[in-house]
């Protein structure tokens, strides 16, 4: 493998890498969140618990394609605000779980989410402007998020003895 190819797949596997520990970060608030969320009151439109591991791996390696696909055209330097915007989101994507399942704050995990929300469609659109693959990346994510946002917001309301 010659160096620029090395130096790419290096690359890749550190956005992988990131944006993995993002979700580990998120993972330990939700770690033993099981019985917490089987005794919600969630919406008959909620899905089961089982799919939010998979659909979450899913968007997280999207998410990785898309900001590497970035810093491969542009490097870091080049596109800093870009990046710095991923960066952020992911931060704020992580701090969710902490938010309604470790604080189990309902009111505090909906308003952060909508900072996410945000957050992922500046990122979306900033990516997109330099590489459309890159944006067109993040769709289903923000998808995702739109949904969890009205599920935090249905899931806050139905149980205001607990979150």
């Amino acid at each position: 493998m010659n160096m620029q190819r090395r130096t790419q797949f290096v690359g890749l596997l550190g956005w992988i890498f990131l944006c993995f520990v993002a979700a580990a970060f998120g993972g330990l608030a939700s770690a033993s969140a099981g019985s917490f969320y089987r005794d919600l009151v969630r919406p008959e439109w909620a899905p089961p618990a089982w799919l939010f591991g998979p659909a979450w791996t899913i968007l997280y390696c999207m998410m990785a394609v898309s900001a590497w696909l970035i810093w491969r055209m542009n490097g870091f330097r080049a596109a800093r605000g870009p990046l710095t915007l991923f960066i952020i989101q992911l931060v704020l994507n992580g701090l969710w779980t902490w938010l309604f399942f470790g604080l189990r704050n309902g009111a505090l995990a909906f308003a952060e989410i909508l900072i996410l929300w945000v957050a992922i469609l500046a990122t979306l659109l900033s990516f997109w402007r330099l590489h459309r693959a890159a944006g067109a990346l993040l769709i289903p994510y923000l998808g995702w998020v739109t949904f969890a946002s009205a599920l935090t917001f249905a899931v806050w309301n139905r149980n205001p003895g607990l979150l």
